[in-house]
């Protein structure tokens, strides 16, 4: 097989996340994980008290995931990210359990919510581009009979996501109207994170 004349170098995923790690893989990269371990609870607040914009905050938490990696690899290329779910400038965390879940679903029941995907790229323990974008998701009005089906159809797995839906499955029946990059919902813009590593 001819070589790939723009085969990107190995690149360290800063997150625990299975989903941006196999999005990396089958996008062709060779890329490990190395969760940053960070406190993002403390560093959310820390953005609550500047009243820090949401794409702010999120660039931070990415950024901050990065340089804590990066120090573990100082010579690779390392990409942080991080997503915050925004219902008019409450910021949704993950749910605690299947009752939380159903709760956070009726909070987003017939309204629109953000999905701001921050991400950094460090090169060789400098920071090479930091910045975050957003999807817009309306979300139909669900009955309660709806929310109970769809947690039981969808299982625990759904408690991994900060909008109890994974848009890649069950989570599409959820929505009447979504705008933005596909990449950014999952959770890892793509698009922009291509463009740099190739040293645009």
């Amino acid at each position: 097989m001819t070589p790939n004349p723009e085969a990107l170098p190995p690149v360290v995923l800063a997150s625990g996340s299975a989903i941006r790690l196999d999005l990396l893989r089958r996008a062709g990269l060779t890329v490990i994980a190395d969760p940053a371990g960070i406190d993002e609870g403390s560093l959310k607040e820390k953005s609550r008290r500047d009243n820090a914009k949401t794409p702010i905050a999120a660039a931070t938490l990415a950024a901050e995931k990065a340089k804590v990696v990066a120090a573990r690899h100082p010579e690779a290329i390392v990409v942080g990210a991080d997503q915050i779910l925004d219902l008019d400038g409450t910021w949704f965390e993950k749910p605690a359990d299947m009752e939380a879940a159903a709760e956070q679903l009726r909070a987003l029941s017939g309204r629109e919510h953000s999905l701001v995907s921050g991400l950094a790229v460090v090169k060789a323990g400098q920071p090479a581009w930091c910045g975050a974008e957003t999807a817009w998701l309306t979300m139909r009005q669900l009955s309660d009979d709806f929310i109970d089906w769809y947690l039981a159809a969808a299982g625990p797995a759904v408690l991994g996501s900060v909008g109890v839906y994974q848009l890649e499955g069950l989570g599409v029946q959820l929505f009447e109207k979504i705008e933005g990059d596909y990449f950014t919902i999952l959770g890892l813009p793509l698009l922009t994170l291509f463009s740099h590593l190739r040293g645009r």
